[in-house]
């Protein structure tokens, strides 16, 4: 009986061991359902933090925006950043895409056959990877989708962006941030951690789309040092490719053991990026920021060869208050300049430290050498006067090398101004270039992402080529190519090294002139904005709520002070008011005060009358060096003529951008709107559905910015 009931028991066990392993196969063998969304879907317009979805073919098209390169800001399309990034092509296939915090700057470029924008800031970001599941996570079926009504915004503590209250949004990443505070704290935690690179992606919290519990983050590791190649004056010189001429090339020297020198930190550069780790060189890739604010986030750095060994400072000046800038000079040290003109630029770098006047309060200045490959010599914060600025100046060894100042200028853009290395966010940044004949590569694309990432960029030219050797020049009219405007004011060519001397008070008054920095200004910092606001007895008092939110969030975007951005706003029925002018408040919070105080008129609709009451009231007043933005909004037919106003209105340099509601007639928005009209003419046929414009019209604001001529 007792061995019966011991088979019985071993029978049952063998049953459900099979059973249960079975059960397992079947679950493994699950597959998971990727859903499809289309080509013009943005990330942000997603709610689900982290999600894979199918793209369908033929999605690599001008027409789908992608801003940003490695980390895309969230109105980016999801299936053209993943062809941009190389995960997918133009037939589509499966993205896995992860959430991220808003950046400060999102670099654009030219991969894969997309070319992608360059953007201030967004709030939002977004990763691509291949569409695999992360072990542990499990994916949604079906994606959600923020709401295409807008809901009540709730003000965040600590941001002066505060939204009106008893009304609905206007922005759609606002209905995304209410439903993740309704219970989803890892995604909560995750939209406040700053992101840096997508290689210090694991460095940050992590949320998942089925728990609300994050991954333990990691330190964010310290800069390591990497001993400087020792250099010698023992060896013969090595004469340079035929590209460039060379020149006192008895006098110039190149240590020994160069060669091998190279490849190893090479290899040993490739070898921590593939451990993700930061290994204190200055060949990590942040994402370029434009002027960044004081209180933005610090950023993983690099050490330079002056912070591994830090030297006393004699005293912190408060330096030239006349000319606060942050300023790089790109040292030329490449073989050509020979070892006796290599002494003569060192001088008047010298010279130019002591003319500017630097200090905590002034000008703070940096040197970048470059050869080959960039390097820092010390960064804005290494020396706080100008006495110790010059002996460190003094002690600079030639590196040797190529001329490859396209690459010495992308290492700018990505390293130089970063907060942790004494960027001060206040100031214009500049950089000024010394260059000795001509580049060895080329420089138009990475000047132009320095521009666009609001670096001013001067060229010093010292014995430009001879007729006889412009064959050998790479690119031709490099300097114009390169510089913010081409009137000549950001570039001067020097016969010789031996007069360089000359041209220091010159070159100080140039970087030191802040109104003429052309490339500090980005699109959310130099505009004044005239809204333009239908108050008939059509819109109703509701939808007038609507819209002041609408314009509010338009608002929030900017960077609104006396010196930035100017926001002014008129109401208009039949007649006219001057809600406030562009003069009237100089901080964001003021703003949206205002424009939540606005009151509704009720009355007719003299479109017309209003547009030249605005041109009047607001934009004749507006700066010189300020961008002249118009946004109108209005529900219905105006009962006068708008064209002649609207046309006058652009001769006098002010951009007109057209909102229309319901009844708003389209021949009519068109005639108001800036030409091309498909771009700055838009139409909705209900208030609630005004928010969708939000991010095309800021996007809109910023390509137009971008691609404005440089003369």
């Amino acid at each position: 009986m007792k061995a019966t009931v011991i088979a019985t028991f071993f029978g049952v066990f063998l049953t459900c061991t099979y059973t249960a392993k079975e059960a397992t196969k079947k679950t493994k063998k699950a597959k998971l359902y990727v859903p499809q969304i289309d080509c013009d879907v943005k990330a942000g317009k997603i709610i689900n933090p982290e999600f894979i979805a199918k793209c369908p073919p033929g999605c690599q098209d001008v027409k789908h925006r992608v801003y940003g390169t490695d980390i895309y800001a969230s109105f980016s399309s999801v299936c053209n950043a993943a062809i941009h990034s190389g995960i997918i092509d133009n037939t589509g296939g499966k993205v896995l895409v992860q959430k991220v915090a808003g950046h400060s700057g999102y670099r654009g470029s030219f991969s894969n056959g997309v070319r992608s924008l360059s953007l201030p800031r967004w709030r939002e970001s977004f990763l691509v990877s291949e569409g695999k599941p992360r072990k542990g996570v499990t994916y949604p079926s079906t994606l959600e989708y923020s709401s295409s009504k807008s809901t009540a915004v709730k003000s965040e503590p600590n941001k002066p962006e505060q939204d009106l209250k008893g009304t609905k949004s206007a922005d759609p990443a606002n209905t995304s941030e209410k439903a993740s505070d309704q219970g989803d704290t890892a995604r909560k935690e995750h939209q406040t951690t700053p992101v840096l690179t997508p290689a210090t992606e694991m460095a940050t919290t992590t949320p998942t789309p089925t728990t609300t519990t994050t991954e333990p983050s990691t330190t964010v590791p310290q800069p390591t040092t990497t001993p400087a190649a020792p250099r010698t004056t023992a060896a013969p010189a090595k004469a340079r490719p035929g590209l460039h001429r060379g020149r006192d090339m008895g006098s110039s020297s190149v240590h020994p053991a160069y060669a091998s020198v190279v490849a190893a930190a090479a290899r040993q550069v490739q070898a921590a990026q593939g451990r993700g780790q930061n290994t204190g060189t200055q060949h990590q890739e942040p994402v370029a920021t434009f002027q960044r604010a004081a209180s933005s986030p610090v950023h993983l750095g690099f050490s330079s060869k002056e912070e591994l060994n830090p030297k006393p400072l004699e005293s912190i000046s408060q330096g030239n208050q006349n000319c606060k800038v942050d300023l790089s000079f790109l040292m030329d040290g490449s073989w050509s300049i020979g070892k006796r003109r290599f002494q003569l630029q060192k001088r008047f770098l010298g010279n130019m430290a002591q003319a500017l006047g630097i200090g905590s309060a002034g000008p703070l200045m940096g040197i970048v050498q470059y050869g080959d490959d960039p390097s820092t010599e010390f960064n804005l914060k290494t020396y706080a006067n100008s006495k110790d600025l010059r002996n460190a100046i003094e002690k600079i060894q030639q590196k040797g090398g190529l001329s490859n100042v396209g690459k010495a200028l992308s290492f700018v853009n990505k390293n130089f101004f970063l907060d942790a290395n004494g960027n001060r966010g206040g100031a214009p940044n500049v950089v000024v270039v010394m260059v000795d004949g001509w580049p060895t590569d080329r420089v138009e694309e990475a000047s132009r992402l320095a521009r666009e990432s609001g670096i001013n960029i001067f060229f010093v030219t010292v014995e430009a080529a001879a007729q006889s050797e412009k064959q050998n020049v790479i690119e031709p009219n490099f300097v114009d190519k390169a510089v913010c405007r081409t009137s000549g004011f950001y570039s001067i060519n020097v016969p010789s090294w031996f007069s360089l001397h000359k041209v220091v008070q010159p070159l100080v008054k140039r970087v030191c002139d802040t109104e003429r920095l052309a490339c500090s200004k980005t699109c959310l910092n130099a505009a004044d904005i005239g809204f333009v606001i239908d108050g008939s007895s059509s819109v109703g008092t509701g939808n007038f709520r609507t819209v002041l939110q609408f314009v509010a969030n338009i608002s929030k975007e900017f960077e609104i002070s006396d010196t930035d951005t100017r926001i002014g706003a008129v109401q208009y029925t039949y007649e006219q008011r001057l809600e406030f002018s562009f003069d009237k408040y100089s901080t964001k919070q003021d703003v949206l005060n205002a424009i939540k105080r606005i009151s509704y008129w009720s009355g007719g609709t003299s479109t017309g009358a209003a547009i030249s009451y605005a041109s009047e009231q607001l934009f004749s007043k507006s700066k010189p060096n300020k961008r002249k933005i118009m946004i109108l909004i209005t529900d219905g037919r105006s009962y006068d003529d708008v064209s002649v106003p609207a046309m006058a209105a652009h001769q006098n340099g002010v951009i007109a951008y057209s909102i229309g509601v319901a009844w708003a007639a389209p021949d009519e928005l068109e005639a108001i709107a800036s030409d091309p009209a498909k771009e700055h003419s838009f139409f909705v046929d209900d208030f609630d559905n005004l928010y969708r414009y939000v991010n095309q019209l800021i996007q809109n604001i910023c390509t137009e910015f971008n691609s404005q001529p440089r003369n």
